[in-house]
């Protein structure tokens, strides 16, 4: 079995404070599809967010993520239960999951493996659902600053995988009779520049880049850069497009 990635204890707070939530749309279109709501695993769960939002739904959810710095960040509930393990070997039963979640971690599994897993902890004609969100949109101009942070002045520290979440997961095998999404699902923010700034700075990339260049910050070059187009306190409409992959698990 090939190694985790782990690229986000460091910046486990920062992760949590500034990252993006996911719409009730995305979750309700998904529990439309599952036939019992029994129990769920949330699988790479970070800091919970998605273990919360589907709490309401299920009896049980179960959280796991190889981080325990992640998961020190995320909220109690009683129908949640957290542990550190990977997503490739669980300590659960087979047959046991009415729903199966990957939110935006996916690209760091061991595809084979995980595959293996699902189909083993999972129910007959269980659901798995994993997505993940693309670069954030705000208006051309910004956009095109962005684009070229992203792709140019960071794009050499992103991690190798990182091109499974630019190509919305089109290369990844996923071992399920697919369901193909009739919806179109975006996460909507407004955000000040603080809090944007707080954003880039969640970036494993942006972590990377400041360790191979002690005393060098891309980050704070990029803010002067755009300084022009936005305002400190200005707050603006951002725009995340989500991939959604999901299927049914035959047995």
């Amino acid at each position: 079995m090939k190694a985790s990635f782990d690229l986000f204890s460091e910046q486990a707070e920062s992760y949590k404070k500034f990252r993006p939530s996911y719409p009730k749309e995305l979750y309700q279109e998904i529990i439309g599809h599952v036939n019992q709501t029994a129990q769920c695993w949330d699988c790479g769960t970070g800091n919970g967010q998605v273990a919360l939002a589907l709490a309401p739904y299920f009896d049980k959810v179960m959280a796991t993520d190889i981080s325990s710095s992640q998961l020190a960040q995320a909220p109690v509930h009683e129908a949640i239960s957290y542990a550190v393990s990977g997503a490739e070997h669980t300590s659960f039963a087979d047959n046991s999951f009415d729903l199966i979640t990957v939110a935006q971690a996916l690209h760091w599994f061991d595809f084979d493996a995980f595959n293996r897993e699902v189909f083993r902890v999972s129910k007959n004609n269980g659901v798995l659902a994993v997505w993940g969100y693309g670069l954030l949109r705000i208006a051309p101009a910004l956009d095109e600053h962005i684009d070229s942070f992203y792709s140019q002045v960071i794009g050499p520290y992103w991690n190798a995988r990182r091109k499974h979440v630019d190509t919305a997961y089109a290369h990844i095998p996923l071992d399920f009779q697919q369901i193909v999404s009739k919806e179109s699902h975006f996460i909507q923010v407004r955000w000040n520049l603080k809090h944007f700034v707080g954003y880039l700075n969640s970036w494993s990339s942006v972590q990377t880049y400041r360790k191979k260049h002690p005393g060098k910050d891309p980050v704070k070059a990029f803010v002067s850069q755009i300084a022009p187009l936005w305002k400190i306190e200005e707050q603006k409409d951002i725009r995340f497009p989500i991939f959604l992959k999901m299927g049914k698990i035959k047995k």
